[in-house]
């Protein structure tokens, strides 16, 4: 006997769950920096918004970076205000795991951010990450600014070209603008800090992005 699964496909907002009016509860500060997760950031920073899979190892691939002062793990894309994980992991929200990253433009730049987001997972995949199944694990970057949009255009397109010379598929990423960004619970913030032998699917398709990795002066 074969089982055939139905392919993941974002629910109509009629078909979304409610979801509800206030936010789930989160945690105050970073694990690991020690700032206020939700903020005030810091004068001059910047927020940009990813999506690469399961969020616990996509975090830890940003926090990594010189110049990151807050990541924090929610999700992003859907139509349910205020969802849960268990929510989310339905496939019923609309949403994918989101890692937001507070950067200081003068120490890193946001092509050094997209350069980790696309080595970090594989990004023609469509509704997976390698064994994780599902709309929650798709491919996406929400742009804070029209700037931010036209680098990640652009860092799509040469890393298209260049997965294209490898023999690989097209890239199914969504490159949006930003939406509503919701805070995942507690204890998914800087979870594989807590918890260093915990889970992580996130895998690289080993061909390096051709974009720049300097910081403007």
């Amino acid at each position: 006997m074969f089982s055939f699964r139905r392919k993941p496909s974002i629910p109509k907002p009629d078909n979304a769950l409610p979801g509800r009016p206030h936010a789930i509860r989160t945690a105050d500060t970073h694990f690991i920096h020690g700032t206020a997760l939700k903020g005030p950031y810091a004068d001059g920073a910047e927020i940009a918004l990813f999506g690469l899979g399961c969020f616990w190892g996509a975090e830890r691939k940003f926090w990594q970076i010189p110049g990151v002062t807050v990541t924090a793990v929610g999700y992003a894309g859907g139509h349910t205000p205020n969802a849960t994980y268990d929510e989310v992991y339905s496939g019923r929200t609309g949403h994918t795991e989101a890692v937001l990253v507070v950067f200081d433009p003068k120490q890193v730049t946001y092509e050094t951010l997209l350069k980790t987001f696309w080595e970090s997972h594989d990004p023609t995949q469509g509704m997976r990450q390698g064994n994780d199944v599902g709309t929650q694990y798709r491919s996406a970057i929400y742009y804070t600014s029209e700037d931010q949009r036209r680098t990640a255009q652009a860092s799509k397109t040469a890393y298209d070209a260049a997965l294209k010379a490898k023999g690989l598929s097209p890239i199914t990423t969504e490159i949006e603008p930003a939406p509503e960004f919701y805070f995942a619970e507690a204890h998914h913030q800087q979870y594989l800090a807590k918890n260093p032998e915990g889970y992580c699917g996130l895998g690289g398709t080993g061909v390096t992005c051709p974009i720049g990795t300097g910081v403007d002066t």
